[in-house]
């Protein structure tokens, strides 16, 4: 299988993205047990993901 630098990038980051999602998980099941508070901590993140992405006129 041959070194693809593009598909290596696009990789990475899918898996920078995973890292910080797996770091609001633990931070949503540390202070609250509820899948309402998981799902809200998910959305969340979502959000401020989505903020960061979207450029401001």
């Amino acid at each position: 299988m041959a070194y693809n630098r593009e598909a290596y990038k696009r990789r990475d980051v899918v898996e920078c993205s995973l890292n910080a999602v797996r770091q609001w998980m633990s931070l949503a099941t540390r202070y609250d047990k509820l899948a309402l508070t998981y799902r809200s901590a998910m959305a969340l993140h979502s959000v401020l993901i989505l903020s960061a992405v979207i450029p401001t006129s």
